[in-house]
């Protein structure tokens, strides 16, 4: 099938890009310059793509950014959205339409309710999540007002080689490879007491994919492994890796505003639809995360 991947330049983009290839897939990208925002542009930049199916990534996807501009977030993830459907339901046939929301929409959900499953309510507690919940209701309304065939993936905490600084993995992986190397004497974080469910980009693309082929239309499916780990045990086994003793210090400017305790959350619905599950253990992602960003640091100081 001929897929459109919006946000192909991101970090998910280009992993999915190389699985539909490899999946015998034709990728295709919108036209460079394209903004979601601008109705126009997006409209006939997905024209020209005509497209089988489109997988939107595209979105402002940091949730301390999100705070920082909540409506920047809210026009790149909600509006933009619009503007996507809007454009889709002009190609005929109309595509198959994947948009790919956060497990943020669920808030803060009592552990008696997890793992959580899709039918949890919303209770969005940050801008980032508000914006999705809005983008998941733009994509719901363009199926049962339009016809528009669109799937939406809720996917939980993910990470791997070529995850920007800005995200927790690789934000805390970046400074162990600069105390391997001699460069800080010192590890900052902010709250290590949290857990996330935490999936490598690797196993969500395939999921993104088989969802694109079978997911069914105005339905929501979690992409998430399942099982909760506590973030200061990720820095722990990060520390390992580096074989580095290094002591750590929370930075109170590294604190969100609003942070949920615990996510975890059910992966059965997609399995029984598809019977994906996840294959890369955390061990393996860490450990690529960490030769990533040390060998990042190793280029910066050759220049």
């Amino acid at each position: 099938m001929r897929v459109l991947v919006t946000g192909s330049r991101g970090f998910v983009g280009p992993w999915l890009a190389e699985h539909l290839t490899l999946s015998g897939d034709e990728v295709v990208e919108l036209a460079p310059g394209t903004d979601v925002t601008d109705a126009g542009s997006l409209a006939g930049a997905v024209e020209h793509a005509a497209p089988e199916a489109i997988c939107h990534l595209a979105a402002q996807s940091s949730v301390r950014v999100s705070w920082e501009d909540p409506a920047g977030t809210f026009a790149v993830n909600a509006v933009g959205t619009l503007n996507l459907c809007a454009a889709a339901m002009r190609l005929a046939p109309a595509p198959r339409v994947l948009v790919v929301s956060s497990a943020e929409v669920y808030g803060k959900v009592p552990p008696e309710l997890m793992p959580v499953v899709e039918d949890q309510p919303f209770a969005p507690a940050t801008p980032y999540a508000s914006s999705k919940v809005a983008a998941e209701m733009v994509g719901l309304q363009a199926w049962l007002g339009r016809g528009l065939p669109v799937v939406r993936a809720r996917s939980f905490n993910h990470t791997g080689p070529g995850q920007p600084r800005g995200f927790v993995v690789p934000d805390l992986a970046a400074q162990v490879a600069a105390a391997a190397r001699g460069d800080t004497k010192e590890i900052l974080t902010g709250n290590l007491g949290v857990s996330r469910d935490i999936t490598d980009v690797r196993d969500v693309v395939r999921a993104y994919r088989l969802l694109l082929v079978s997911g069914e239309p105005g339905e929501a499916y979690n992409v998430c492994c399942g099982e909760a780990t506590v973030l200061s045990d990720i820095l722990a086994r990060l520390v390992a890796l580096a074989g580095v003793d290094v002591p750590v210090r929370v930075d109170p400017g590294r604190a969100r505003p609003a942070d949920v305790p615990v996510h975890v959350g059910s992966r059965a619905k997609l399995h029984a639809l598809t019977g994906w599950s996840p294959e890369i253990p955390l061990d393996r992602t860490l450990a690529e995360v960490f030769e990533s960003q040390l060998a990042a640091g190793a280029s910066t100081q050759g220049q």
